[in-house]
């Protein structure tokens, strides 16, 4: 009988740190035609780095389009006999990615660990400024609103998201199984102190959220509803009415995808 040669192979384990600006991709999940997507670059790269594609990876979770990120992780199932050299590993395959992705770190796992089911705590922030325009080079991940904005008003808006909160009309095209109840432990507006270049607008903010995790559009969502808050076209009293699920109020203000990135990203 003709033996399979994975037999004879070691599998490995490893969870690799990762970060990418998502402006030019069309989110992370590989899509038919050879569409650019953060998945597809990577596991070309893999391909290239092992020279044979005895490998598998799935990721914690998915961006959509233009969305970045500071961290997340992926976890590498690798078969090859030989231990991986991880150092020299994580040198070649940053040599090899795109500049718009890299590889912060890669530590190995083991057979019982599955990154989907793991429990992780995730923080977004959400960069914008408002007003006078800024650089077009900010585009990349940063959103103007050309209209001044009460931002101390949205400071207010943003913390009312705290807590245990039935968050339906914040979930993109909710079904009937959908867990919509959430807890968000931090929700702020603040400065932006964290991304700054000289071509960046004199005062930028940003929005931040931490949760143990969220569902699709539900950060854009939010952020949505900031920027009506802002603008004077909704109401506190009408924001904390759609923080009660059974209103089934439906949100249609998907703020845009650049300014939105997933900042950190990490096992409990």
């Amino acid at each position: 009988m003709k033996r399979n040669p994975f037999d004879e192979k070691k599998r490995q384990y490893f969870l690799i740190k990762l970060q990418y600006l998502g402006f030019r991709f069309h989110g992370w999940q590989k899509q038919p035609g050879g569409i650019p997507t953060v998945e597809r670059m990577v596991l070309r790269t893999l391909r290239f780095v092992f020279d044979h594609s005895n490998f598998k990876v799935l990721a914690a979770g998915r961006t959509d389009a233009k969305v970045s990120v500071n961290e997340t992780w992926i976890e590498l199932f690798l078969e090859q006999e030989e231990p991986l050299d991880t150092e020299l590993f994580l040198e070649n395959f940053n040599l090899n990615l795109p500049s718009d992705i890299r590889a912060l770190e890669i530590v190995e796992t083991d057979a019982d660990f599955n990154i989907i089911q793991a429990s992780k705590h995730k923080e977004y922030i959400y960069l914008f400024s408002h007003g006078k325009k800024f650089h077009p080079f900010c585009a990349s991940m940063m959103v103007y609103i050309k209209e001044v904005l009460d931002i101390e008003l949205m400071k207010t808006a943003a913390k009312k998201f705290e807590g245990n909160h039935d968050f339906w009309s914040y979930v993109y095209k909710p079904s009937s199984t959908t867990e919509t109840t959430v807890h968000i432990e931090k929700s702020e507006i603040v400065v932006n102190d964290l991304f700054t270049a000289n071509f960046f607008p004199e005062t930028s903010f940003l929005y931040r959220v931490k949760a143990s995790g969220f569902k699709r559009h539900q950060v854009r969502l939010m952020m949505g509803m900031l920027f009506d808050i802002g603008l004077g076209k909704v109401s506190l009293k009408e924001l904390e009415h759609t923080l009660d699920g059974s209103n089934r109020i439906h949100l249609a203000h998907i703020a845009p995808a650049s300014g939105l990135m997933l900042y950190k990203s990490e096992f409990l």
